[in-house]
């Protein structure tokens, strides 16, 4: 089992949702916070004005568990639809899952997402 976190911006949730739902029916933990990439949150605006603070850009991230099989799937899928070439596209993140467990079953693994 795999964790998927995608961080992008909120207006792209609705095409996350949809590409995810198509792969799994697995639920997914959306939470909304402020962060900054590799730019540090500035827009791609040249000025002469090298005092601007670092700007905290409004982001989303969404969390699911899949399948080991279902997560190249799914990244090619949001690359290719979500990528626009251009700074603040998104991040997606892959980290391993040891176990899960329904808490109201007590399904274990596979059977528990």
């Amino acid at each position: 089992m795999k964790e998927i976190e995608i961080i992008i911006n909120g207006d792209k949730l609705e095409r996350v949702k949809r590409i995810l739902s198509a792969f799994s029916k697995n639920g997914i933990f959306v939470s909304q916070g402020f962060g900054y990439g590799h730019q540090q949150g500035y827009h791609q605006v040249y000025t002469r004005d090298d005092n601007r603070g670092v700007n905290m850009l409004p982001k989303v991230s969404v969390r699911t568990v899949v399948a080991d099989d279902l997560v190249d799937p799914i990244v090619n899928e949001m690359v290719s639809s979500m990528g626009n070439a251009t700074f603040g596209d998104g991040k997606i993140f892959i980290k391993d899952v040891a176990e899960a467990i329904r808490v109201r079953t007590g399904e274990v693994g596979d059977a528990a997402l």
